[in-house]
């Protein structure tokens, strides 16, 4: 197996570092922007708040989390059997099947 340098593997252990920060960065400007947007929209009278449709969120999640979650459980099974990394695949399925039946009732409840 070949050897690498001290220096290449202190390249690499920076680099998710730096990917990260960045990131972070990007978004902290992006939350600002967005914000500073508003309040100039509240200023003017323009702003008019988009309702979130709480329905159509948790159908999506749910199923979106289900199918990660179902397909996460399955390799995890296929790899290294009923263990603790089964968790990694067991718990985002477990949340799509909450806002799966949140999304149930909800749309009982208001008659959609």
């Amino acid at each position: 197996m070949p050897q690498t340098s001290n220096a290449s593997q202190i390249l690499i252990a920076i680099i998710p570092i730096v990917g990260i920060v960045m990131g972070s960065v990007v978004v902290f400007f992006y939350v600002l922007w967005g914000h500073r947007e508003r309040m100039l929209m509240i200023d003017r009278g323009l702003y008019a708040p988009n309702p979130v449709d709480i329905g159509t969120f948790s159908l999506l999640a749910g199923i979106l989390l289900t199918a990660v979650g179902l397909t996460l459980s399955v390799v995890f099974i296929a790899i290294s059997g009923f263990a603790y990394s089964l968790l990694g695949g067991l718990i985002p399925l477990s949340v799509g099947i909450g806002f799966l039946a949140f999304h149930g009732a909800y749309a009982r409840s208001s008659g959609a």
